[in-house]
């Protein structure tokens, strides 16, 4: 009887709850895609009309995005970025997989926590120790033999493989926990048709993990393409739109511009989600 009395209350606590935790999530971004549009100099209110001048306007003072040359090199440089970090990402990831999951080697266990204490470290001491690091090694190698290793300087190189020291451990531990579930008598099967195991990985295991390997890079891309921590520490002069977004509010402040930017990459992020659902959608044998 108590039961049935205080049940509604729960539920439309619950649902409160629910409602009140969307709305916490979905208020600032719905605030700063709105002010995209908005026809001011200014990204508050009052609302001066409809306009896509931030989007598209090819003159001062309303220089759309894709107009400005500083943002699009930005954006340039961030898919650069994302992409090689993705790539890298997954195929590490996957060999990462295979080791933890079809070998036995010593201190296994051991290894595999260290492959995942890079989440745990921020991601200002992990760019520190990345720019601190290279850059002994370089000036050990000038010092030594007067050789400037560039790739050891703040630069593209650099971001990649710090954003690659973290973000390889989440693609690794996705395709890991699709790899556990294959069902290694199909490998077997083919084995003894006489395949051979370079036609079986490529035919019969990877296939399986494909799903898993593309949501994992589409994980790294997001993950890469909207790093800022890590990435401050280790930009050269190709900067990073985070970066460039970052330099623009220090100097100017914020403009309707930048929302432009922000609606833009929420949209980006979206479709790529959806990809993401999309490619893990049920279609082979778990």
């Amino acid at each position: 009887m108590a039961r049935s009395m205080t049940s509604p209350a729960l539920l439309l606590g619950y649902r409160l709850y629910v409602g009140a935790f969307f709305v916490f999530l979905a208020a600032p971004l719905f605030a700063a895609g709105i002010f995209a549009f908005n026809d001011s100099l200014f990204p508050a209110l009052p609302w001066q009309g409809f306009t896509l001048d931030w989007f598209f306007n090819d003159t001062e003072p309303k220089l759309g995005m894709f107009h400005d040359r500083r943002l699009l090199s930005g954006l340039y440089y961030s898919f650069v970025i994302a992409l090689l970090v993705s790539l890298l990402s997954v195929f590490v990831g996957t060999t990462n997989a295979f080791l933890f999951v079809r070998r036995e080697f010593p201190f296994k266990n051991a290894l595999y926590i260290v492959m995942i204490v890079p989440l745990v470290i921020p991601g200002v001491i992990l760019g520190i120790s990345i720019l601190v690091f290279a850059s002994n090694i370089a000036n050990a190698v000038w010092d030594a033999w007067e050789v400037e290793i560039s790739l050891l300087r703040p630069g593209i190189v650099l971001v990649v493989l710090g954003q690659f020291s973290f973000i390889a451990t989440i693609t690794s531990l996705v395709i890991t926990a699709r790899l556990r579930k294959f069902d290694t008598s199909l490998e077997e099967a083919a084995l003894n048709l006489g395949a051979s195991r370079a036609r079986v990985l490529f035919t019969i295991t990877l296939p399986f993990l494909r799903p898993a390997m593309i949501a994992a890079g589409i994980v790294a891309f997001l993950v890469s393409f909207e790093n800022f921590n890590t990435t401050l520490f280790l930009v050269g002069s190709e900067s990073p739109l985070t970066i460039t977004m970052y330099d623009r509010m220090a100097k100017i402040g914020s403009t309707p511009v930048l929302n432009a930017v922000s609606f833009f990459l929420m949209v980006g992020s979206g479709l790529l989600a959806l990809l993401s659902v999309v490619a893990q959608r049920p279609g082979q044998p778990d």
